[in-house]
């Protein structure tokens, strides 16, 4: 078994409301950032995991992805493997 380590990305759909995107958005143009034109809040999730080549761990990661880490109907996810 190879020891991968996955970098998941996880946004809200474009088309869904973000209201922390927004009161982070305002924070900064109160913070004298007044170019901001926008912000996307997300989370990042580091996952140590063990499996026998990449395409089994790109596997296990895209079903944590589905079934805990993201909600598929208002969320998108991306990620990266790396050994």
């Amino acid at each position: 078994m190879t020891r991968w380590i996955a970098r998941v990305r996880v946004v809200l759909k474009p088309a869904v409301n973000d209201p922390q995107g927004l009161a982070i958005r305002g924070g900064l143009r109160q913070l004298g950032f007044a170019d901001v034109s926008s912000v996307r809040a997300g989370k990042f999730f580091e996952v140590g995991l063990e499996a026998p080549d990449r395409a089994a761990a790109e596997k296990v990661v895209a079903d944590m992805c589905r079934r805990l880490l993201a909600n598929p109907v208002i969320e998108d996810y991306s990620f990266e493997i790396e050994a």
